[in-house]
């Protein structure tokens, strides 16, 4: 486009044409380079004259523009001017009264104090995107003006719509608090809606999604009974934002349970869902912790994913820090895990959480892993009192930044009608035909001096001396039974040194042997095996016992 041609319809050109008038065209130049003579008319002579900016009257101009213009002067804001779009937004407004009374729209919407602030520090000021009664959406810039006939000086009120804007804006912000009400209803869906009561570990936890300004996350956890008295634990942190986060953490959870019922040692569950989470998505990582609590062991078993250290406060009030081992997360495939334990004996409390607890932008994460021991130190009572406790010392608010998930469990300390209630007594087994015999007697002697009814006691003994004759006939020394009860149940254990697990099978009427575990599987409420870790095995059953009344 030649701009040298349009300029001269621009304000102002005539005035430089003028500047240039005395200057001629020599013909001898005209070949040089220079204007030709035609366009040099063309600047300077037979133009028809358009007013300058300046020239034009201002009221005139300001009635006509499309935003909404008012002007007011003086410390109390007396109206000076309103234009025809202010009119025909908010009515006719007199002029001459102040604009508390004479532009309540604007002291509606809180602009008056910015209009003293205008006006004292001379200084213009913005306010964006504020909803009138009408319905419609202004920002209004309000600018100093100084008058040479009113020393105090006014203010000019432009006020630009933006409700097209602000509607779009207000539907995109729906339309995202909409995912998040989806992710956050997915993620606790997907979260444990009851946790599972063991006999021996009070337990509680707590999820909070991050604030409205944060995509919910993948945090998790989860209690699984295993049976024998065992329970496992497990808490976990899908990388990444929103529902797709929320899915992952769904199909890790899943498939932690199934895992966790193959009652496998905590570092090759952790094995099987690294595998998992790389087919899941190889994009996505996950940290996580597995641990199992054994009541007869008095320890936590565990292993690491890139999570966080478990912390441990024993009965005196120590905090334990449970560093290592600690593999790298789920989903990078090529790594061994390794199984580690903390002692978790009666009267000790322990803490599993996600990183929204401890980190902080601004804060080292070992400095946030410091205060959380410290208030652990501190925070006694319930699993739930604890949990909360933790929540609000870390400063976990409504508008956190991050979800958090906290899972508290407690081995409380028995005493008095209590202890009663949860015993053990074990037999050292050390074969031949006397070992048979020996368990029977064991274990009535014990079972009646529990007092239990006597169906409860002759289905005891005849577990007892099954699970012992598998083991006497499939199973290598050392061998042991052992018996537990809880307020709950009666277990039966017996472990010995071969790792060859046995499966309930249908024996043929001409069979001699094989009867065992069938008759084990009838009478108790539930039975199964699992690999110890020194090698060997331990078979187990279980009984419910008859509830109290109260």
């Amino acid at each position: 486009m030649n701009f040298t041609r349009w300029s001269a319809r621009l304000p102002g050109t005539q005035r430089r044409a003028a500047a240039r008038a005395e200057y001629t065209v020599s013909p001898d130049r005209r070949g040089d380079g220079s204007v030709p003579a035609a366009r040099g008319e063309q600047l300077t002579d037979d133009m028809p004259r358009v007013p300058a900016v300046d020239e034009l009257p201002v009221r005139d101009v300001l009635d006509r523009v499309p935003a909404l213009v008012a002007l007011v002067h003086g410390p109390d804001h007396r109206v000076a001017y309103v234009n025809d779009a202010y009119t025909a937004a908010f009515g006719v407004r007199p002029v001459g009264e102040p604009a508390r009374e004479a532009l309540p729209e604007l002291d509606e919407l809180g602009l008056l104090p910015l209009l003293d602030q205008v006006l004292r520090s001379s200084k213009s000021r913005t306010v964006k995107s504020r909803k009138t009664p009408g319905g419609r959406s202004y920002t209004f810039t309000c600018t100093p003006v100084d008058a040479s006939d009113d020393k105090d000086g006014g203010v000019l009120v432009f006020a630009v719509d933006v409700t097209d804007h602000a509607e779009a804006a207000e539907r995109l912000r729906a339309s995202e608090r909409g995912q998040r009400e989806t992710a956050v209803t997915l993620q606790r869906s997907l979260l444990p809606q009851e946790l599972e009561e063991p006999d021996d570990l009070r337990i509680a936890a707590t999820y909070q999604p991050g604030g409205t300004e944060a995509a919910v996350g993948g945090d998790w956890y989860d209690v699984i009974t295993l049976g024998g008295g065992r329970t496992a634990l497990v808490i976990g942190d899908v990388m990444g934002r929103g529902v797709r986060a929320a899915a992952v953490m769904g199909q890790l959870r899943t498939a932690v349970r199934a895992y966790a019922r193959l009652d496998l040692p905590p570092h090759e569950v952790l094995q099987l869902l690294d595998g998992l989470a790389a087919e899941i998505d190889a994009n996505q990582i996950a940290t996580c912790v597995y641990a199992v609590h054994d009541p007869n062991e008095g320890r936590l078993v565990y292993a690491s994913a890139g999570h966080l250290p478990i912390l441990v406060r024993d009965d005196s009030g120590i905090v334990l820090r449970a560093d290592e081992p600690t593999g790298p997360p789920l989903g990078t495939g090529g790594w061994m895990h390794a199984s580690g334990s903390v002692p978790l004996g009666p009267g000790s409390t322990a803490v599993l959480y996600t990183d929204g607890l401890v980190e902080r932008r601004d804060q080292d994460l070992d400095e946030g892993i410091a205060a959380l021991s410290r208030a652990l130190a501190g925070a006694t009572g319930t699993p739930q009192v604890v949990c909360d406790r933790l929540v609000r010392s870390a400063g976990v608010t409504a508008d956190h930044d991050d979800d958090v998930a906290v899972l508290v469990l407690q081995h409380p300390a028995r005493t008095g009608h209590d202890s009663d209630l949860f015993r053990n007594a074990a037999l050292e087994l050390l074969g031949g035909v006397e070992a048979a015999p020996r368990a029977r007697a064991f274990a009535s002697g014990v079972l009646t001096s529990w007092r239990f009814p006597t169906e409860l006691h002759d289905l005891g003994v005849l577990a007892a001396s099954e699970l012992v004759a598998n083991s006497l006939q499939h199973g290598t020394p050392p061998m042991r039974l052992r018996l537990r009860r809880t307020d709950r149940r009666l277990i039966v254990e017996v472990t010995d040194g071969d790792d060859h697990l046995p499966r309930r099978r249908r024996a043929e009427p001409a069979d001699e042997a094989g009867r065992g575990i069938a008759i084990v599987a009838t009478i108790a409420s539930s039975w199964g095996s699992r690999r110890t870790p020194g090698g060997g095995k331990a078979v187990w059953c279980e009984f419910a016992l008859p509830r109290r009344t109260a």
